[in-house]
């Protein structure tokens, strides 16, 4: 075995975003991964900065696949799938719920295609439930997940998260299910149905927001940068920007204020538990700031960590990608594609020791292998310049 996931065969019908960053993930662990686009391609493409024609958006989440163009609204373009899902380990698709199903290819009909298919679906709300016909967008998810209600602050109001998290949360959430379940599979030999979705997925991300929640009834605020339930936490005030401190335990806390030299504060009977700490943070959050902002960032940064007290700079992007530590982890990785020139990405963040995710092919053309997936699923030319002069491709 050369990587986990080599010999596995993933037939992606998906595209934007959730999807695949699903199948990408399949792909960078050593599945073969197929990319089924229609004929205009995945909207990706054509999204984001563009550079010699290539959309760096659309490279970042579809690396390590092969693009096939089929026309699915055709029965011959069905056909060509179908033959395709015969010997396929998996098929990851995040149409709304209902789509694929009339499409010809729902759960019974693609387990007589291929009774041992781990089949990933990726959606917004479920495939049940009041809510499963909905259109989905990473905005209204986290909206409704409860994310943007503790996100910002009382003045800012609800607040979205930059990144869209809930695509990506589901799209993780679905390649650690067909993982499970082609485990399953190799005891049973039988593959089974995986779903992940936007709501679910970012509801299952609050954490002690949510527990909170369901054990009091209360109904957690907006606390911006200040941790909900512990204080002190946050971005504290150096001669020269903001530092960020995160002294979430006794031991850390008792180093962090005697390294600001406020040990004497867990001595006052305001600030002696973690409650009292809570309810008085702004005077708190003064008295930090007060005591740290004569030295530079640089100065609180190096001796926080060296007394084990978590603390950094809010970085740009920028500065982020040039940081020592994300080049040394590999986390921004130089992409040769052979038509486009070089794309530059975001590395691997799970690293495996012995079967490492690698790049073994570049984010594909559309349709770019069209013509060699379709020989190995049996076609002749002459089939496929048939497919192609009626429309099916």
């Amino acid at each position: 075995m050369d990587q986990p996931l080599s010999g596995i065969r993933v037939i992606d019908l998906t595209r934007i975003l959730s999807g695949p960053f699903c199948s990408m993930l399949l792909g960078d662990l050593g599945a073969e991964v197929i990319k089924i686009e229609s004929p205009d391609g995945d909207h990706v493409r054509t999204q984001g900065t563009i550079i010699q024609g290539m959309s760096w958006y659309f490279a970042s989440f579809n690396r390590n696949k092969r693009s096939v163009t089929l026309n699915l609204k055709t029965p011959q373009g069905k056909e060509v799938l179908r033959r395709l899902l015969v010997n396929a380990d998996v098929l990851v698709e995040n149409f709304r719920p209902g789509v694929l199903d009339s499409m010809g290819f729902g759960p019974k009909a693609l387990e007589e295609i291929n009774p041992r298919l781990v089949v990933g679906s990726v959606n917004g709300y479920g495939s049940t439930g009041p809510y499963a016909s909905r259109p989905a967008f990473d905005f209204i998810a986290q909206a409704m997940s409860g994310f943007m209600s503790v996100n910002g602050t009382p003045e800012s109001g609800p607040l979205r998260a930059a990144p869209p998290l809930t695509d990506l949360v589901a799209g993780l959430y679905t390649a650690l299910g067909v993982l499970a379940a082609l485990r399953v599979r190799d005891q049973s030999g039988k593959g089974q149905q995986v779903e992940a979705s936007m709501l679910n997925g970012m509801l299952s991300m609050m954490a002690y927001l949510s527990a909170a929640q369901l054990a009091t009834g209360k109904t957690p605020p907006p606390t911006g940068n200040d941790h909900p339930i512990a204080s002190p936490y946050g971005l504290f005030r150096a001669s020269d920007g903001f530092v960020a401190v995160a002294p979430s335990t006794t031991p850390t806390l008792t180093r962090f204020l005697r390294t600001i030299g406020l040990a004497h504060i867990l001595d006052d009977d305001r600030f002696n538990t973690n409650a009292k700490r809570v309810e008085r943070r702004a005077d708190l959050n003064a008295m930090i700031d007060a005591a740290m902002q004569y030295r530079t960032q640089g100065h609180w940064i190096e001796r926080l960590n060296a007394e084990g007290v978590p603390c950094g700079r809010v970085q740009t992007l920028g500065e982020v990608f040039e940081d020592p530590q994300v080049l040394h982890q590999e986390m921004v990785i130089d992409v040769e594609h052979p038509a486009h020139g070089v794309v530059r990405m975001t590395g691997f963040p799970m690293k495996l020791s012995k079967t490492p995710c690698r790049i073994n092919r570049p984010a594909p053309d559309l349709g770019a292998d069209t013509d060699t997936v379709l020989a190995e699923a049996g076609y002749s030319s002459s089939e496929v310049k048939a497919l192609r002069e009626i429309g099916a491709l």
